[in-house]
């Protein structure tokens, strides 16, 4: 632990970051799996954007949102 004042309240501060990102990065995950096992265009829309949206937030990169929306709408049109 540190004992730098600045450094307990940085570390306090990124606990929060991490919690919600956890939470975006989880739902993103949710809404991809629901959409490749429907394969409902109002699910595939939700994942996409909710993929747009962890990366407009910093969440991931905007290249991994690009190929996750790739791979997620080629899977979605294999299987229709």
């Amino acid at each position: 632990m540190a004992n730098i004042k600045s450094q307990k309240k940085r570390n306090i501060t990124n606990e929060k970051a991490h919690e919600r990102n956890k939470a975006v990065r989880s739902e993103m995950k949710q809404r991809t799996k629901k959409a490749l096992t429907t394969g409902d265009d109002a699910d595939v829309q939700a994942a996409v954007k909710r993929i747009d949206s962890a990366a407009q937030k910093g969440v991931i990169h905007k290249n991994t949102a690009a190929r996750k929306k790739s791979r997620l709408m080629k899977q979605v049109n294999a299987a229709s």
